[in-house]
C-alpha cells in the first residue's frame, strides 16, 4: 500500500466581495489568484467554507484556498479545508498582509505571533496551534495617525498599484518555492 502524496494547503487571506477587492488586506487573495492562474484552475465553492482550486504547483500537489468568510473569521474555513484534505499545520501556508514590513517586501516564517492580525489569530485559534507557515507581504505602516484597521481596508495607492503586479508575482514565486523546497531553502532565495 502506497502512502498518499503530500498536499500543500495554500491559503490566501482577504475579505470577500467587490467592495474589498483592491484593499491592502486582500493581498492574500491577489496572490492566490495568481497561483490559481499558474495551475490553470478557477476557484469553486467548497463545503469547507472556502473557495478551492486543486492542482500542481512546482510539481507539488497543492490545494489553493480563499476563505469565503470575512478576515476575522478565516479560521473556520481554513480548519475545515485542512480537515477535509487531511493537511497537518506544518503543510499549511498562509499568505497575508504585514504592516511591519516595507511595501512589497516578502518574508517567510513558521509560527510566531499574530502581530494584531485578526485573520491569523482566528486561524491559530481554530487549528489550536500557531505552528504553520506564513508568507508575509509588506504593506507598510499607515501614514500619520491613521488607524491601522482603516489603513488595511483602503485600496493600494496609485504609486503602489504601479508595482503591485510585480510584487504579487514575486510573492507567488516565494509561495511556490516554499511548497516545493521547504522553508529554509525558500528563505535563502527570497530574504
Amino acid at each position: 500500500m502506497s502512502t498518499p502524496e503530500p498536499i500543500a494547503l495554500i491559503v490566501g487571506l482577504g475579505n470577500p466581495g467587490p467592495r474589498y477587492e483592491g484593499n491592502r488586506h486582500n493581498i492574500g487573495f491577489l496572490v492566490a489568484d495568481e497561483l490559481a492562474a499558474r495551475v490553470g484552475g478557477k476557484f469553486k465553492a467548497h463545503k469547507s467554507g472556502a473557495e478551492i482550486v486543486e492542482g500542481r504547483l512546482g510539481g507539488v500537489r497543492a490545494v489553493l484556498a480563499k476563505p469565503r468568510s470575512f478576515m476575522n473569521l478565516s479560521g473556520g474555513p481554513v480548519a475545515g479545508a485542512a480537515k477535509f484534505y487531511k493537511v497537518q499545520p506544518e503543510s499549511l501556508i498562509v499568505i497575508h498582509d504585514e504592516l511591519d514590513l516595507p511595501y512589497g517586501t516578502v518574508r517567510l516564517k513558521r509560527g510566531g505571533g499574530e502581530n494584531g492580525h485578526n485573520g491569523l489569530r482566528s486561524i491559530s485559534k481554530s487549528l489550536g496551534t500557531k505552528d504553520y507557515l506564513r508568507v508575509r507581504f509588506g504593506i507598510d505602516r499607515p501614514p500619520g495617525r491613521m488607524d491601522p484597521a482603516d489603513y488595511v481596508l483602503k485600496d493600494f495607492s496609485g504609486a503602489e498599484r504601479k508595482e503591485l503586479a510585480f510584487f504579487v508575482d514575486l510573492c507567488a514565486d516565494a509561495v511556490e518555492s516554499l511548497a516545493k523546497e521547504g522553508l529554509e531553502a525558500a528563505q535563502n532565495r527570497f530574504h
